[in-house]
């Protein structure tokens, strides 16, 4: 619900583009399939190892975030 009011919010204060909305709109999609995939893998894992598994993939992205900036 917060991100429906957040992109009305945004849009009613010109804050997204006319033509950024069908992108935002779709960038929803696999946000929502990936938060539904980590709670059920979060359901069969125990939760040192879940929390593991999750710093190490944010620390790959953020790895890969800085690697954009030197290149």
């Amino acid at each position: 619900m917060s991100t429906i009011a957040l992109g009305v919010g945004l849009g009613w204060n010109g804050g997204i583009a006319r033509d950024g909305w069908l992108a935002s709109v779709l960038a929803v999609v696999p946000a929502l399939a990936g938060m539904q995939v980590g709670q059920v893998v979060r359901t069969r894992i125990s939760p040192l190892a879940f929390r593991r598994v999750f710093l190490a993939f944010l620390l790959l992205l953020g790895l890969e975030m800085a690697s954009r900036s030197l290149l």
